[in-house]
């Protein structure tokens, strides 16, 4: 089977680009050729469009996309794909549901001129052109194959607002890399890790703020209570017109008088990203779903984040934002409403009075784990395009 595969991929720094990369090398193991016509264009709809046109598609078997993130030149190249051939296998993993892409490359004239005055105007924007992207996302979205998302809840989502046939669907949880298990470190002190990009609208100040509380109310965790702040901060997510968002951060931690509670683990290389998980008992993600993104459709898509802790058995403490109640449904974490700093508090006071629950939670992640290796992962995707290049729709 040759399987053409519209992604970005490494060195790309983003998690759909890891996991891209994660599933390419999967396949090619299971003896599955690939080809990326797309790769070294970027995030350029219009170039990917010349692709299409000029690329010669003659022993490709089926096209297989990866759409989230805010790209848009994997979309554009479905959509010039299906109206170049009728009948060519086309399937898409779509990260962030209930929506392909959220985002047209451009705004029709004249909400265009929009784009260049002060704010809110261009976001407004943005909302009164929304009908015209809902229109192309479902155009594209009904002329696939196959279309996959690593929820149930994205999947329902999904196929409800882009109204799609249950046929196009199919659920794959996340990938995990096959990292061998290593014990819990002692229990105490107990050791919480938030590990993913660094920038506003992570929920972060949330996490100090009950972290904060959590030791106010029981003065005597301050020693038994660390937390890691691990992951990226490329400067382009970490610095904003308001300033340095790390040293906010900073700032933050001082105030609520965290500064030796606190580690932080920036830019860490791929790999000492296993062995900072598994040296941590319980990942704590705090995510807040976008306000922007509410006035176009819910976000249900999961994180690149949750898989690690999976992957490296560990339990989460999450909100309730996106699919992350379904990830940590199997007994391998707990939730809280998203932006209530009470319930993320207690949440944590609960941890800390029951450290016990940590090693239950990693014990089940474990288990979750071994199911999702990307060798059993990409093995479901083989048997997915074998069916959509059979024509079992």
């Amino acid at each position: 089977m040759h399987i053409a595969l519209l992604a970005p991929l490494p060195p790309e720094q983003n998690g759909i680009a890891d996991y891209a990369g994660h599933l390419k090398l999967a396949l090619q193991k299971l003896g599955v050729q690939i080809s990326t016509p797309l790769a070294g264009i970027g995030n350029d709809p219009h170039e990917a469009e010349r692709h299409v046109a000029q690329i010669h598609w003659q022993g490709i078997d089926l096209v297989h996309a990866e759409l989230g993130g805010g790209r848009l030149a994997e979309f554009h190249a479905l959509r010039a794909l299906r109206q170049r051939f009728a009948h060519l296998p086309l399937t898409a993993t779509v990260h962030d549901p209930e929506r392909l892409v959220w985002r047209r490359a451009s705004l029709p004239w004249p909400l265009s001129i929009a784009g260049k005055l002060p704010s809110p105007l261009p976001q407004v924007a943005t909302v009164l052109s929304d009908p015209l992207c809902l229109h192309e996302e479902r155009q594209v979205a009904r002329g696939m194959t196959r279309l996959v998302t690593l929820t149930h809840a994205g999947s329902a989502a999904l196929r409800e607002r882009m109204g799609l046939a249950q046929a196009q669907m199919a659920v794959i949880p996340h990938g995990n890399l096959d990292i061998a298990p290593l014990p819990l470190p002692p229990l105490e002190p107990l050791r919480l890790l938030y590990f993913g990009f660094i920038y506003r609208g992570k929920g972060i100040e949330d996490l100090l703020d009950a972290l904060a509380d959590c030791i106010s109310a029981q003065p005597a965790l301050r020693e038994r209570v660390r937390l890691t702040l691990a992951g990226g901060s490329e400067p382009e997510m970490a610095f904003g017109p308001s300033g340095s968002y790390l040293d906010e951060l900073r700032e933050r931690i001082g105030q609520l008088g965290l500064s030796g509670s606190i580690d932080w683990q920036l830019d860490l290389p791929a790999e000492h990203i296993a062995p900072t998980i598994q040296a941590h008992h319980v990942m704590v993600l705090p995510y807040r779903e976008s306000s922007k993104l509410k006035l176009l459709g819910k976000l249900r898509g999961t994180s690149g984040a949750l898989s690690w802790a999976v992957a490296c058995g560990r339990g989460a403490i999450t909100s309730d934002a996106r699919s992350f109640a379904e990830e940590v449904a199997h007994g391998n974490g707990m939730i809280f409403p998203q932006g209530d700093v009470n319930a993320l508090s207690q949440a944590l006071s609960t941890l800390c009075a029951n450290p016990e629950l940590a090693r239950t939670w990693a014990d089940r992640a474990a288990s979750l784990a071994k199911e999702r290796v990307w060798s059993r992962t990409a093995e479901r995707f083989r048997q997915l395009f074998e069916l959509a290049c059979e024509g079992d729709n």
